[in-house]
């Protein structure tokens, strides 16, 4: 709880401020968190459709919470999904040209703050200094989410790939010359 006076009374006025905390994944919600996943592991294995059974066993990801997942992301023109032999959920679009940000806004876009959240009509849209920060932290998420592509996740030298709980070792983008798998046969 926030406690806070007037300028023009000494009224006071009991404001509460909540802050939602995802030690795990940090800001963003566990629904975010498993729709990065999905798409991640669908861009990993682009252009082929996946089950929703093969995307919750790489993602870990519960099954029903998963299809709930898909369903937004479907709904958000991110991924589609086919019916019969061979079928599954694929990306809508190739993972070159699919953001992050995409992804994100999805199921839960971002928020930006245009009005003072907490109501304050002296404020309006004249955000005080805390919220300025808070909306400029935001607008930074979105800069470097728009601007980071599904592929750029997967392409991105790192001693780990995104779903695996091992290291690469002695991977081809990691692997000195000499440790390289030979390209003849």
């Amino acid at each position: 709880m926030l406690s806070c006076f007037s300028q023009d009374s000494s009224a006071k006025q009991d404001v509460n401020i909540q802050f939602i905390l995802f030690p795990e994944i940090g800001m963003f919600s566990q629904t975010v968190e498993y729709a990065l996943r999905a798409v991640v592991h669908l861009a990993a294995n682009s252009p082929h459709a996946q089950t929703t059974e093969q995307i919750a066993e790489s993602t870990r990801v519960p099954r029903a919470y998963l299809s709930k997942v898909l369903q937004a992301l479907g709904r958000g023109g991110i991924v589609h999904s086919q019916r019969g032999v061979g079928g599954g959920v694929a990306l809508s679009r190739a993972p070159e040209a699919l953001t992050i940000l995409e992804v994100v806004n999805a199921v839960e876009p971002i928020q930006r703050i245009r009005t003072c959240p907490l109501g304050l009509a002296a404020h309006g849209v004249r955000l005080c200094p805390l919220h300025k920060r808070v909306d400029s932290a935001l607008a930074l998420v979105e800069e470097a989410f728009g601007g980071t592509t599904l592929a750029d996740v997967l392409a991105e030298p790192s001693p780990s790939r995104p779903l695996c709980d091992f290291p690469i070792v002695n991977a081809p983008e990691t692997a000195t010359p000499s440790e390289r798998p030979s390209k003849t046969k």
